[in-house]
């Protein structure tokens, strides 16, 4: 009798363990439900968990995995078909997206009302061509060539704030940009070979780039739109466009490739990565900069390469791991003075926050001390 006594009161136990768990479970899910049902406290969410280094290092991983799984899927796999592989990239995104809508997970949109359709339908477009254009650019020209078209890029992103935005950057900022263009250029621009088309579309590319990232960040840092409630929005418009670009761009014979089981999960392996791409970088947009952004991806040139040197022998050359060298040191240079103008623009939004940082001084010390011998003689 006492035997089932304790079990009965051991079930009672559990039974309290696994109701406290479900409640605990249920706040988790409500608390998570609040935070992300209005686009501003989603906002602050995203603030909070994604800072500039987060959402940088994020995008870094990310991007030296799928190039070296979108080096076996277009190698060693043989699917040669940029447009269609990049329409996979974001069906995929689109449908991840959707079932994070299903299960609530997905941060709300702001208002109708405070961003124009025109604003979200140029980024679709935009994005399409940026994407898309690239892919075929690497597919017509030479890795250098390739490379030359990015660093023109940086270029593009200054001008463009500046003609649509008045937004400048200081003289030392434009010394580090083109301390790091040149140190990238020397490191990767080994060989120029390109042909009339695919110099057209490197060209053609670079615009659509830069406006790209220049609108991800503005609409990110100016209104209350999260990465993922941005990329729900366009990635629509942005299919269509692809499908569009489809029968200009690839070649013919997409239906026909071997869709076998392995080189199907190699193609879905690259789509997940895609879409962890597009959310990262949207991400690094938002906290950071575009002009941050493209630095960001020189960075990420540049370490692939002194990677390959220290890590597996290659022997890319005296002059390349110098221009790797400069490129760096560069970046440093320009990430110290944009931490520094961050600090100096949250201490101008926040004056108390510039004298509490100052040191107080002796005569300022002793009236402290003085007052709070006054307060405490009067208690």
């Amino acid at each position: 009798m006492g035997v089932w006594r304790h079990v009965g009161k051991f079930l009672k136990r559990k039974d309290c363990d696994v109701g406290e768990t479900g409640r605990a479970l249920e706040e988790l899910r409500g608390s998570l439900y609040n935070d992300l049902r209005t686009s501003e406290s989603a906002k602050r969410q995203q603030q909070r968990f994604c800072g500039p280094a987060v959402a940088m290092s994020f995008n870094f991983m990310v991007a030296v995995g799928i190039i070296l799984t979108n080096k076996l899927v277009m190698g060693k796999v043989g699917f040669n078909y940029p447009i269609f592989l990049t329409l996979i990239h974001y069906t995929v995104s689109w449908i991840l997206m959707a079932l994070f809508k299903a299960l609530a997970w997905l941060p709300a949109s702001p208002p109708s009302k405070s961003t124009p359709f025109s604003s979200l339908f140029s980024l679709g477009i935009v994005m399409a061509l940026s994407n898309g254009l690239a892919n075929t650019s690497l597919q017509h020209n030479s890795v250098g060539f390739y490379q030359m078209a990015k660093i023109a890029v940086t270029p593009t992103i200054v001008l463009t704030e500046f003609i649509f935005f008045r937004k400048t950057i200081s003289y030392n900022k434009v010394i580090a940009l083109a301390i790091v263009s040149v140190g990238v250029a020397v490191a990767t621009v080994t060989d120029l070979e390109f042909n009339v088309f695919g110099a057209c579309v490197a060209v053609a590319w670079i615009v659509p780039s830069a406006v790209n990232k220049i609108l991800w960040s503005n609409l990110q840092q100016q209104g209350n739109w999260t990465a993922l409630a941005l990329m729900w929005k366009t990635t629509p418009v942005t299919i269509f466009f692809l499908v569009a670009l489809m029968p200009w761009l690839d070649p013919p014979g997409v239906l026909s490739f071997g869709w076998n089981i392995s080189n199907s999960s190699a193609i879905m392996v690259s789509a997940v990565l895609g879409f962890l791409l597009q959310w990262s970088g949207a991400l690094a947009l938002g906290a950071t900069s575009a002009t941050t952004h493209v630095v960001l991806g020189q960075f990420k040139t540049c370490v692939i390469l002194l990677g390959g040197y220290i890590l597996f022998n290659s022997d890319p050359g005296p002059t390349s791991l110098c221009g790797a060298v400069t490129a760096l040191g560069g970046m440093s240079v320009y990430t110290s003075l944009s931490l520094k103008e961050s600090v100096e623009g949250v201490v101008k939004q926040n004056p108390n926050l510039n004298q509490l940082a100052k040191p107080k001084t002796d005569v300022e010390e002793d009236e402290e001390k003085a007052s709070v011998k006054s307060v405490s003689s009067t208690e």
